[in-house]
């Protein structure tokens, strides 16, 4: 029988409708309480870690998640569901995926309804979360997100859709995999990254969005000595108004990591255009790029190379490398 250790952090998967239709967190977490799924096939351990709304999860909580699951590791679990807040989960889960050098399945899962709305999913995820944990063939396929019978990494899945209960997505490659029949079924394969396994966390890495007309205040707003990084989400493959210019080589000029990222769904950032502001000349200028993850994701990279002591070429390259 395997022993799956359950991770509970709070979210809409752990919280129910009031008398007024709001949805609140509940003193007790009824995901939780469920002991006795799949009794018999699976030996639950239960850890109700955080209940916390998404929105209120950080990196160090995410830090927790991931000391707590190497100690289980430690303990003999063959693998580990985490249930999780879908506001922020796909960067919970892709911390995980940068620092865990385990080789168990790890599995985050949510819900996007309530306990007690009529059609709430939460259950049905956490359970079907298990089914993957407990499969051999889940194994070193690095953290996956299981939702709406659909297994996806880490690294690509993102939310896309506010209240849909098939919100979570992969643009460009899709997810790897199905359950069927409660049985996880692997099409692709995920090309694995360096591993960086950290202890701490940084602070002051940001993330902004380009947008037509941008100036250069936000960029001179973050130019100070407390900044450890910033990624922007560029225009189109990667670019952007020229009139940052000056802001942006300030930053630099500080040695302030600055990473691109386009702000586009599919697809990833280039140097293609040669013009003022275009990615061509912003690799010059001293701008990381960074290939196939969105701005939040890139901060998520970001702040995990920085919490490594990662600087200068081995930062970019780590985070410039999509793979190991």
């Amino acid at each position: 029988m395997k022993k799956i250790l359950a991770i509970h952090t709070g979210g809409t998967i752990s919280m129910s409708q009031n008398e007024k239709g709001e949805v609140v967190p509940n003193s007790e977490n009824p995901i939780a309480q469920q002991e006795t799924i799949m009794e018999g096939r699976v030996e639950l351990i239960t850890d109700e870690l955080f209940n916390l709304p998404s929105p209120h999860v950080t990196p160090v909580e995410m830090l927790k998640i991931k000391e707590r699951i190497n100690r289980g590791e430690r303990e003999g679990i063959d693998g580990v569901v985490i249930t999780h807040g879908t506001d922020t989960l796909e960067e919970t889960a892709y911390f995980l995926d940068l620092t865990l050098p385990s080789t168990v399945p790890v599995v985050v899962t949510g819900a996007m309804r309530s306990s007690n709305e009529v059609g709430s999913d939460g259950l049905y995820n956490f359970q079907t979360a298990i089914e993957v944990a407990a499969d051999d063939a889940s194994r070193g396929k690095g953290v996956m997100v299981v939702m709406n019978d659909e297994i996806h990494t880490a690294r690509y899945v993102t939310k896309t859709h506010t209240t849909n209960v098939a919100t979570f997505r992969t643009p460009t490659f899709g997810p790897i995999g199905l359950v069927a029949k409660g049985h996880p079924i692997f099409f692709q394969q995920l090309i694995r990254e360096n591993i960086c396994d950290i202890d701490h966390v940084v602070d002051h890495v940001y993330l902004l969005k380009a947008y037509a007309g941008m100036d250069a205040s936000l960029f001179g707003a973050l130019d100070n000595d407390q900044t450890a990084g910033i990624v922007i989400e560029g225009l189109g493959a990667g670019n952007l108004p020229p009139v940052t210019l000056p802001a942006i080589q300030r930053l630099l000029d500080r040695h302030i990591p600055l990473v691109l990222v386009s702000r586009c769904y599919n697809g990833v950032a280039e140097d293609i255009y040669d013009y003022q502001g275009g990615g061509i000349e912003l690799r010059k200028m001293g701008l990381m790029l960074c290939q196939g993850l969105n701005g939040q994701k890139a901060r998520i990279k970001l702040l995990v190379g920085l919490s490594a002591g990662l600087q200068d070429e081995q930062l970019a390259e780590y985070l410039s490398t999509a793979v190991s």
